[in-house]
């Protein structure tokens, strides 16, 4: 691995640590590798690693082979930096696409996805513009835009509910699983979902004809079927990675088509949630007739109406923001409420926690920019420590080996919470 990494470029690096390349970490699902330090406790003072000035975005930073990359707004485009995860140094930059920005801010909404073995880095604008990069020094490699090639015309600010991500950017992140990238492309008429080869960007298959929604992808194995799942603008929805077939579908309609959790996988099992239909679960199984799967609600509850922030499972319990300005615990097995504690979001409905998890510890990163460690326990809320570490953020952080990385709209910060592994 460390010959492979020479080869590309990247420089001898510390293989201890467990990388935090796409949203919500290795696996997308916001739980820190097992073999991490044990958190027990946040230190009574942070004093910040590194922290420098950025421009606007809501796109999470990422560390990967000792390096974090980072997106941001800068002279009307949108601009990937790749830094020394130790020092802050930037090693290099690129401007990838034009900006968007709306009221609720401007820059960059959707984290990129980066396969450090290849050597390479995938972004997507909130326009539709896709790119593929040499991680070691930005080179341009592949790319494809979305109404150039595929016909999705951006519209911008114009209140269209129908328009979905054409209205409020293409926020949800791509999917990477072994040498292929799906991405959520959202033409209407065959591919709303578009797999194509990482190295060379050849497409491979196309799926449905959803509109996209805000929902990050996810890749996981359900009913013995490796699947990508997809909560679009329309249904929540399974497709078969191997050649896009569509394993099973569930049309789910709501007001705005705000769908922007992503899904979370237990077994097989899918949770999502949106504002208007509240929080729900389905199972997933061979079907009874033909070759294909089916999915069957298993349990919703329409009072945890969760709009923007993805839960976290530990123990079969999920943790995360609810809808009243909370932190939520939830029964995964049948949707109860186990706990509520009041004090995170600044809004009713669209309030925003990014929630991780560190073993049996919980990290939540309130958009006022509170850090809180706490139990991941159901009997009740226990918190064992908060401070304040940044300006207002819409933003996940990234954790690797200790190290908190995160961002507001003004600055990026490394902050150490924990003590280095051995």
């Amino acid at each position: 691995m460390l010959a492979v990494l020479l080869l590309a470029g990247l420089g001898p690096v510390s293989l201890c640590a467990v990388d935090w390349p796409q949203y919500r970490g290795l696996h997308r699902d916001g739980r820190v590798a097992e073999g991490g330090e044990r958190l027990e406790s946040l230190p009574e003072e942070l004093k910040p690693l590194w922290k420098i000035k950025i421009g606007g975005g809501f796109a999470s930073p990422l560390v990967v082979q000792g390096r974090v990359v980072y997106v941001d707004e800068h002279e009307g485009s949108e601009v990937v930096h790749v830094l020394e995860a130790s020092t802050g140094k930037e090693l290099w930059s690129r401007a990838y696409a034009p900006v968007f920005d709306d009221e609720w801010g401007v820059g960059p909404r959707c984290t990129p996805v980066v396969d450090a073995v290849a050597g390479r880095i995938y972004l997507q604008s909130c326009k539709g513009v896709f790119r593929c990069l040499r991680f070691a020094d930005g080179a341009p490699v592949w790319g494809f835009d979305f109404e150039k090639d595929y016909g999705v015309h951006f519209i911008g600010k114009i209140e269209i509910p129908e328009a979905a991500a054409r209205r409020r950017g293409h926020n949800g992140s791509p999917i990477l699983d072994g040498d292929r990238i799906v991405v959520s492309v959202g033409n209407t008429n065959g591919a709303s979902l578009v797999c194509m080869n990482g190295a060379s960007g050849q497409v491979i298959w196309k799926s449905g004809s959803d509109e996209a929604g805000y929902a990050n992808l996810n890749v996981g194995t359900l009913a013995g079927v490796r699947q990508v799942v997809a909560f679009t603008a329309d249904s929540l929805m399974g497709v078969r990675m191997e050649d896009g077939e569509i394993l099973w579908r569930v049309p789910i309609k709501t007001a705005a088509k705000r769908h922007v959790v992503t899904p979370v996988l237990i077994g097989d099992r899918v949770i999502v949630s949106s504002h208007t239909v509240g929080l729900m679960c389905f199972g997933v199984a061979k079907a009874e007739q033909g070759g294909l799967l089916s999915a069957k609600l298993v349990w919703s509850n329409r009072d945890l109406k969760i709009s923007l922030a993805s839960l976290v499972e530990v123990g079969g319990f999920l943790y995360g923001q609810g809808p009243d300005k909370n932190l939520i615990c939830v029964n995964s097995a049948d949707g109860q409420l186990r706990w509520s504690q009041p004090g995170f979001g600044d809004r009713l409905l669209t309030g925003y926690t990014s929630t991780f998890a560190v073993g049996r510890r919980l990290v939540a990163l309130s958009e006022q920019g509170q850090l809180v460690l706490m139990e991941a326990t159901p009997e009740a809320y226990r918190e064992r420590g908060r401070l304040q570490v940044c300006g207002k953020n819409w933003s996940h952080p990234a954790y690797v080996d200790g190290v908190l990385y995160g961002r507001d709209n003004k600055e990026l910060f490394a902050l150490r919470i924990a003590s280095p592994k051995p």
